[in-house]
């Protein structure tokens, strides 16, 4: 009897914009099934369709997840089915990721500050215990996005909050270089999204990577 191949499973939060989504688009591409989270479902089922449109052969496929990496109860739930259904994770892209506006220190505002920490520190914090087994049942691999705007003007909020998360993906790179899982920091080329949009909205755009080639870049180092 030849034996059953199981999919590769990747979770890729943050799928539904940007980096995340060209991710998530090019995994699936390449054979894998991708575990699709965000919470804007407009935008999974914009990255379902084109996925489903780009028809090649031997194409993966996508299981939506419409919900919001700081809802703790629901994060775990998904870990959990993830484990029940396929036994663990071959892959973890984190690119959830709240862009507060720019703003001086001094005026920062609390809603966006507070929504900068849940999403980009805490939710990371709290993601990484329930990740962690599923990628070492799977020698698996997380990855996950630097943007060095730590200590700049007006980047107070998503500065600090960004650099805290890379900071805690950097401890779980050290304690887990002999065992794993293997933990991977990419620093993506400057690309047209609305996150870059957002900061620099003045911008030629047209001299930015674009974001599909540099998803497939990415991958391609991996």
């Amino acid at each position: 009897m030849t034996e059953k191949i199981a999919p590769r499973i990747a979770l890729v939060t943050g799928a539904s914009r940007g980096l995340g989504a060209a991710m998530a688009e090019q995994l699936a591409l390449r054979g894998w099934h991708v575990v699709a989270v965000a919470r804007t479902t407009g935008g999974l089922e914009e990255l379902d369709d084109r996925a489903k449109a780009a028809g090649l052969p031997g194409a993966g496929s996508l299981t939506l997840a419409p919900m919001d990496v700081t809802t703790d109860d629901a994060m775990r739930h998904l870990c959990r089915s993830i484990h029940d259904r396929w036994g663990g994770l071959s892959l973890w892209v984190h690119a959830a990721v709240h862009a507060a506006p720019m703003a001086p220190a001094g005026s920062l505002d609390a809603k966006d500050w507070d929504k900068s920490i849940a999403t980009n520190t805490r939710a990371t914090g709290l993601l990484i215990p329930m990740v962690e087994p599923l990628l070492r049942a799977h020698d698996g691999t997380a990855l996950f996005f630097d943007d060095p705007r730590a200590g700049l003007a007006f980047f107070g909020a998503y500065g600090s909050t960004k650099a805290a998360q890379i900071a805690l993906a950097k401890s779980w790179q050290a304690e887990t270089a002999k065992h794993g899982p293997r933990v991977v920091i990419a620093t993506p080329a400057p690309m047209p999204t609305a996150t870059r949009a957002r900061f620099f909205p003045g911008e030629d755009r047209t001299k930015l990577a674009d974001v599909q080639a540099e998803a497939a870049r990415i991958l391609d180092r991996l």
